[in-house]
């Protein structure tokens, strides 16, 4: 008896397909749903597919796409981006079980973003925030941050010995976010009624309503019109802070307001020096939201691992969404084509690289459930 091959697939041995894989993870991720939800409408359905399993597929679909996809993202950005914006927000992980079998809370995870310039979103799992752990995951980029004044991201921007070789690791250079700054003006106002304090709003409003003015303009034309005039304004708002902070009592929102204003200056004015930096950190607030959102519904994650396992498929369907693709879709070509593709080719099946790839494929061959897909040479450099 002569059998032929089995075609290769990412979900060996399971019963899902690439579509099935890939509406998990666009219900789990892209819309935030409990896969005890996603259970009960597939027993409506007729299909018997528990969440136990769905949760083992996901696991091993973002295990997978970490070890990678998002592994050569990330090479590539620690090597090429110019500004990386970054942000944190908590989760609930379950704990390792004990053998006494007591019910245990919840432990507190975080997943870190990190937004690198326009063309990939990392979502990072840490189990603790702390310097070590932040500086971890900007290991081997040197350029750009644009954070919080949290103290955790101080280690980034001074001198760091390297954990083996002779070469020094430089410092990134810190990029403040004037949302902070003027959300604590606001504070002040709202709640202390500060006349001070509304005057710093009517400052750095003014700094936003000018740079709306050009925000559409090329980086260097952005940064003639930022020197000329933009520049007397921002080293204006410092000087006035420094004198009111002098004035002002020792406790209170406006002091908070003026303190940090005058700590951050550093930070705060360094998009001056360049015309492609922004005035904030939004986007990655942004980004965080999804997390936010769907936490409320799936309440937590089961493992360290099924926590890790998340922040890479959050990863690519950010990235998805950055590049104006429908993350189901490319979740389900990207299971297709995985076990095919040469391994020191992977960054081109990143969602910056996917319109390009996709369109050397063999459409027919990407269409069918199961099959072999045929890889195209490189293409050619640009």
């Amino acid at each position: 008896m002569t059998t032929t091959a089995r075609p290769k697939d990412l979900l060996d041995g399971s019963i899902a397909t690439a579509s099935l894989g890939a509406h998990l993870i666009a219900q789990k991720v892209s819309k935030g749903m409990p896969l005890f939800r996603l259970e009960e409408g597939f027993a409506h359905e007729g299909v018997p597919l528990d969440r136990g399993t769905m949760s083992r597929i996901l696991e091993h679909l973002g295990a997978t796409f970490g070890a990678s996809v998002v592994h050569a993202m990330r090479v590539d950005a620690m090597a090429r981006s110019f500004c990386i914006a970054t942000d944190a927000t908590g989760l609930k992980v379950q704990p390792t079980p004990r053998g006494d079998r007591k019910r245990q809370a919840c432990k507190r995870g975080h997943f870190l973003v990190l937004v690198a310039d326009r063309d990939h979103v990392f979502f990072d799992y840490l189990e603790r925030e702390t310097s070590e752990t932040i500086a971890a995951s900007f290991e081997g980029f040197s350029g750009y941050v644009q954070a919080d004044a949290k103290s955790v991201y101080d280690i980034l921007f001074r001198w760091r010995p390297p954990e083996g070789g002779d070469d020094d690791d430089d410092p990134c250079l810190e990029v403040g976010c004037w949302a902070h700054a003027r959300r604590k003006f606001w504070e002040a106002t709202a709640v202390a009624k500060s006349e001070v304090a509304k005057e710093g709003l009517a400052r750095i409003g003014r700094i936003f309503e000018l740079e709306r003015v050009w925000r559409d303009l090329p980086a260097p034309k952005r940064q003639r019109m930022r020197d000329e005039h933009l520049r007397a304004h921002v080293e204006d708002f410092f000087r006035w802070c420094a004198e009111e902070l002098a004035k002002t009592p020792e406790r209170g929102l406006l002091r908070t307001a003026l303190n940090y204003a005058v700590r951050q200056q550093t930070g705060l004015s360094r998009f001056l020096e360049n015309g492609r930096l922004v005035l904030d950190n939004n986007r990655s607030e942004r980004a965080l939201r999804k997390v936010a959102v769907g936490r409320k519904a799936w309440l937590f994650a089961g493992s360290d691992a099924h926590a890790e396992s998340l922040s890479h498929l959050f990863t690519l369907e950010a990235s998805a969404r950055l590049h104006g693709l429908d993350p189901e879709a490319y979740f389900r070509d990207l299971i297709r084509v995985l076990p095919y593709w040469p391994r020191e080719r992977f960054l081109e099946l990143c969602p910056r690289e996917w319109n390009c790839t996709r369109a050397m494929l063999d459409l027919a061959e990407l269409d069918c459930e199961v099959g072999p897909i045929t890889v195209p040479l490189p293409a050619s450099p640009v």
